[in-house]
């Protein structure tokens, strides 16, 4: 009697929990599930930009625009190089098309330059027939954002507000989204020719290096609206 009455007590007994996870393993659960999601984020973004900086590159938008603008590039003693002629031929080809009835250059120099960027290139097109009222050279800027910006003055102070965007396809999504924080309503129309455009691994290095460009301007410079100049 007493074997069966401890046996039938044991069974009554309420079943053993499971002893409570300890916290400092459900932090590290939380931080990796955490950093798992942040790294899938910013896979995301990543992906989603370089999608769209290959998309924007095959875009050519040319509709009638105050200016043809022409993003400079290297030159040398006034020459313009492979890069910035190809970029200067397509400005040339849009102006012939009645896009805009102007085009301007714009580029600083490098310590030691004679010339500047914007210089070589309003020199290039004048040789090639346009007229010189139909060029302006912006020769400031050592960097995209300090050029977009320089080029954003002179609209404002000739009350010029559109623009086609002249430069090499995978630079067009960075340059028109600076564009338009200056207050220009810019388009891209892409040159097509030139060493950027020659072979698929060119294309691949430089998508990849103006997501990242793009992606660094957009958390460190920009600010919708922050260049723009005020209203007339």
């Amino acid at each position: 009697m007493t074997e069966y009455a401890i046996e039938i007590a044991d069974a009554d007994d309420p079943p053993a929990m499971p002893p409570p996870a300890r916290p400092r393993h459900l932090v590290a659960k939380v931080l990796w599930r955490l950093g798992v999601a942040a790294v899938l984020a910013g896979a995301l973004v990543v992906g989603g930009t370089a999608f769209r900086v290959w998309q924007v590159a095959r875009a050519d938008d040319r509709p009638h625009s105050d200016a043809i603008i022409v993003l400079g590039s290297a030159q040398y003693n006034g020459r313009p190089s492979a890069i910035l002629q190809a970029r200067l031929d397509h400005a040339l080809a849009l102006y012939r098309a009645g896009v805009a009835p102007r085009i301007v250059t714009v580029g600083g120099n490098r310590a030691g330059d004679r010339y500047t960027e914007a210089g070589a290139g309003a020199q290039y097109l004048l040789a090639k027939g346009v007229p010189a009222d139909a060029v302006i050279a912006v020769g400031e800027g050592q960097d995209t954002l300090q050029s977009v910006r320089a080029v954003a003055a002179v609209f404002h102070q000739r009350g010029w507000r559109t623009a086609v965007l002249v430069t090499d396809p995978w630079h067009e999504l960075r340059t028109r989204r600076m564009a338009a924080d200056a207050g220009i309503e810019a388009v891209g129309s892409p040159s097509r020719t030139g060493p950027v455009v020659q072979t698929r691994e060119t294309e691949l290095r430089y998508v990849v290096r103006e997501t990242g460009a793009y992606l660094w301007y957009r958390l460190f410079h920009a600010s919708v609206g922050e260049s723009a100049p005020p209203a007339a």
